[in-house]
């Protein structure tokens, strides 16, 4: 299971309140061309919201042609989400870099098999799709499988009862106590790897 937090902090939803679109259009424009461009391997978050009667079916149809995407870039995992929003699936993706990035979105877009065997089947099958690209904090090695299977929420726990009690760990609450006044807000989602994740 992975457990999946995202925090909104109250510092970026002033700047975008504050600056308005001339700020959203200069954070594209660095994003492109600024330093992030100088940061080498980076993780791209897709989330997939799909139709509920048609869940099963993506699930199945993903496993099955799973190896016409890993063909061009490396999965990390791909779960489905139990809790904290329905049908939903998330799966991340390894680059080392944004020119990496182009070159495999550019590939897929020419791949016959990928189009008709997959995308064609599949995007109807879904109502919306979001991405993010993440970068690792410069303290954490990489992202890796863990030891064993069990709860993740981007660190590793034996199992739900082990990650439940993490949150009254005192460390963790002091640091919510000293940073709460910058969150705006905060979204959990449980999720269960698909057989076809390398990260379990």
């Amino acid at each position: 299971m992975l457990s999946l937090i995202r925090n909104t902090v109250v510092k970026t939803a002033r700047m975008v309140e504050t600056g308005g679109n001339a700020l959203v259009q200069q954070s594209r424009a660095r994003l492109s061309t600024g330093s992030q461009q100088q940061q080498r391997t980076f993780y791209e978050f897709r989330t997939y919201c799909i139709r509920p009667e048609k869940n099963a079916s993506f699930i199945k149809l993903t496993n099955e042609k799973i190896h016409l995407r890993t063909a061009h870039s490396e999965l990390i995992g791909y779960w489905s989400v139990e809790y904290g929003a329905l049908n939903q699936v998330v799966h991340i993706w390894k680059y080392d870099g944004y020119s990496m990035r182009a070159g495999v979105r550019a590939a897929l877009a020419q791949d016959p098999k990928w189009l008709e065997e997959y995308i064609s089947v599949a995007m109807p099958m879904l109502t919306s799709q979001d991405n993010e690209v993440t970068a690792l904090a410069p303290w954490t090695p990489s992202l890796q499988g863990p030891p064993k299977q069990g709860v993740h929420t981007l660190w590793w726990y034996d199992g739900a009862d082990q990650r439940a009690a993490a949150d009254r760990d005192a460390r963790l609450l002091t640091a919510v106590k000293e940073s709460g006044d910058l969150l705006l807000s905060q979204r959990n989602k449980l999720m269960f790897p698909c057989a076809f994740s390398p990260l379990k």
